[in-house]
């Protein structure tokens, strides 16, 4: 099992953490957030989103979902890649992290990370494109 950190802007990885448990029907090992204000000191903000590493990581591996690229979340949480230990996946909603919780018994770092990215992909669409077919490749 891979550990997973939803680190995001204000209470958002916590209110998608809950989902998860609400719509699996129990709470999820080796999973938790850490909420970013941007008020507080970088430092003191890396020295939690460390803590939440340590706190989820198993033998596999830990991939942290960031809410936003380029977004303090993700920033501070690129000092922390470790090539095949540590990856960082911005972008993160309610499909990229049930995908998440539920694949990361089954498939290693690379392979989980490249399928994230591409459910994530797939997990965007347009209403009316698909009621015209035309919403979804």
């Amino acid at each position: 099992m891979i550990g997973i950190l939803v680190v995001a802007h204000a209470n958002l990885g916590e209110t998608l953490i809950e989902t998860v448990h609400f719509i699996l029907g129990k709470e999820q090992e080796n999973l938790m957030s850490i909420s970013i204000d941007i008020q507080q000191n970088p430092e003191h903000l890396r020295k939690k989103i460390k803590q939440g590493i340590a706190k989820v990581r198993t033998d596999n591996g830990v991939i942290i979902l960031t809410d936003m690229f380029g977004g303090t979340p993700s920033n501070l949480s690129y000092s922390f890649l470790e090539e095949g230990s540590v990856e960082v996946i911005s972008g993160v909603n309610l499909p990229v992290l049930l995908k998440a919780v539920t694949a990361r018994y089954k498939m290693d770092m690379e392979k989980l990370t490249t399928t994230l990215v591409e459910h994530g992909k797939r997990s965007i669409c347009l209403a009316s494109g698909i009621l015209k077919g035309t919403g979804r490749d």
